[in-house]
């Protein structure tokens, strides 16, 4: 695999821990500039200071909440304010909510559109332009590979991968040329504290077996490869891989149903 190493900038977005703060890790030690972005002032700061030391590289820590309206907006601005060119968009912010869509309050299903689609296209709207007028950039989106297929319980987040993923590859196609690529990550369950969280909702997804929960760090290398080589599409993890597969050449009405088998066995609701 061959890729360009220059000293780039990277934003990260979520990059206080999990797959962000991983692939954070591999762009410092490609020698990148970098500017982390998330809630956690704290976790920011401790983790630019680990950066800085470990691989000599500038690292400034921006808190923002990507989750609040107009959020992608006012970050945007506090780059252009810095003079802070972005040249590799890494859009990693999420959230998940493992539970019953009608036993979820309309306020949270806002909340994951909001961080997970509307953050996310406000800061492509936002950073696109510029990358495509100098002649070169590159977005790295994260998705899941709930993105290829209905996913019960986990339906509204399910939705948002499936947006993100669509709009990565439309973009693909529209930047064809400019010199900007963009990609979409598509793990599957990793070891993260988005998974721990959704076990305490769950306690099922506690028991999963241990092949079948990917490792963070093999995750964003594998991610941030593809990202700096310009794959559109990534799905680390061969029995993910094959899943995704499986579920864009199977029908949609079978699809559904052993979605639905498999989360009402997890969650309790079948029988054994």
């Amino acid at each position: 695999m061959e890729y360009k190493l220059q000293m780039d900038t990277v934003l990260v977005t979520g990059a206080s821990g999990g797959i962000g703060e991983a692939i954070a890790r591999c762009a410092a030690a490609e020698g990148c500039v970098l500017v982390l972005v998330a809630r956690s002032a704290d976790k920011l700061e401790a983790l630019a200071a680990e950066l800085k030391a470990a691989h000599g590289v500038p690292v400034r820590a921006l808190p923002f909440d990507l989750g609040t309206p107009g959020a992608a907006a006012a970050l945007a601005s506090a780059l252009k304010r810095r003079r802070i060119t972005v040249d590799v968009l890494v859009n990693n912010a999420g959230v998940l909510e493992n539970a019953p869509f009608v036993k979820m309050p309309a306020a949270r299903h806002q909340a994951l559109i909001d961080l997970n689609v509307g953050a996310l296209t406000g800061l492509l709207a936002a950073l696109l332009p510029g990358m495509v007028a100098r002649g070169h950039g590159q977005v790295l989106n994260v998705a899941s590979i709930a993105a290829f297929q209905p996913v019960p319980m986990l339906a509204t987040y399910a939705a948002t991968k499936a947006y993100v993923l669509s709009l990565t590859e439309s973009l693909a196609e529209e930047l064809q040329g400019t010199g900007v690529t963009i990609t979409a990550l598509c793990p599957g369950i990793t070891a993260t504290g988005m998974l721990s969280g959704a076990a305490e909702a769950n306690p099922a997804l506690a028991g999963l077996p241990k092949f079948l929960v990917g490792n963070v760090e093999q995750v964003a290398r594998e991610g941030w490869q593809a990202c700096r080589s310009g794959q559109v599409i990534v799905v680390p993890g061969a029995l993910n891989l094959a899943a995704t597969v499986g579920a864009r050449a199977m029908p949609k009405w079978l699809l559904r149903r052993l979605a639905g088998a498999v989360t009402r066995k997890m969650s309790g609701q079948a029988p054994d």
